[in-house]
């Protein structure tokens, strides 16, 4: 009896089919080189999310889509929250790659965004590279040795303090003379620090398109973090993976440079719950690396 029972079990089990899991489609972004889900960093998901998350909800919202990291954007409604943030993400084990630090002032580069990272990484024991994004105004009627000198200057000093935390500084490309990659090179190059690179957003990179075949290559042992986007020459600023013209000659040039360092991937859509933007552009990703052998 007991036998004819296992039996009817087992031939039960049979008939309801597959389970659930053998049912799921294999993931196309499991084991894509350096496109693989767990080399992505979420990007612009704080200030541009139409949910409005908080902390707990982002991170669990990270969480579903697979992706272990975030570089952390924010406004300023969103500075009483820094401690809750860096909770939320430990519990939940998603690394704080970055931590984007905007309008910085050269002439005072541990003021402003700076500050407010360094003192909330010190004060909860966390580490985290600065994406700073330097005052165009800064550099307004100097001379190119004169902006590359006051640039550097800055640059050293943030990354005396980053480097005390185990943190890095890049240059972020935000348009303007400090955003185009020849000037930051040319920073680099001034700079006494060695934990500097450069962090290249192709959505503020549309008028470089036609020079990254010459410019990436050399951008490449500098950088630390690449955020990809939709591109069209003369198209929107930001964009879904796939939508633009020029998407798989991006992809292409990534993998032919050998870079081999995280890859961003955006909301940046006001307009768009996170959670969307960022499986929309997960699937456009997945779509431009299909077929691609990675073995």
């Amino acid at each position: 009896m007991r036998c004819a029972a296992a039996a009817l079990l087992v031939l039960a089990s049979c008939a309801s089919g597959p389970s659930e899991r053998e049912l799921a489609p294999p993931d196309p972004l499991a084991d894509a080189g350096v496109f693989s889900r767990t080399n992505l960093v979420a990007w612009c998901i704080v200030p541009f999310d139409a949910a409005k998350r908080g902390p707990a909800e982002r991170a669990a919202m990270l969480g579903r889509l697979g992706l272990r990291a975030v570089a952390y954007d924010y406004r300023d409604e969103h500075i009483p929250s820094f401690d809750d943030e860096i909770a939320a993400l430990r519990e939940n084990d998603i690394e704080l790659s970055a931590w984007w630090c905007g309008g910085v002032d050269p002439r005072d580069p541990l003021g402003g965004s700076v500050g407010l990272a360094l003192d909330t990484l010190r004060r909860n024991q966390a580490s985290s590279d600065l994406w700073v994004s330097m005052r165009e105004q800064a550099f307004d009627g100097l001379s190119q040795p004169e902006k590359l000198t006051l640039a550097a200057q800055g640059v050293d000093a943030i990354a005396s303090e980053a480097g005390k935390l185990d943190g890095r500084v890049g240059l972020y490309n935000h348009g303007g003379w400090y955003g185009e990659p020849e000037n930051q090179m040319a920073v680099l190059d001034k700079a006494e620090a060695h934990n500097v690179g450069l962090v290249y957003n192709f959505h503020h990179g549309h008028e470089q398109l036609d020079r990254l075949g010459v410019l990436f290559p050399l951008m490449v042992p500098h950088l630390l973090c690449v955020n990809l986007n939709g591109m069209t020459s003369g198209g929107a600023k930001i964009a879904p993976l796939g939508s633009g013209t020029r998407d798989r000659e991006m992809i292409e040039l990534i993998l032919a440079s050998g870079y081999e360092g995280p890859i961003g991937i955006l909301d940046h859509r006001n307009d768009l719950d996170a959670e969307d933007s960022l499986r929309e552009n997960l699937e456009g990703l997945a779509g431009l690396v299909s077929g691609i052998p990675w073995d």
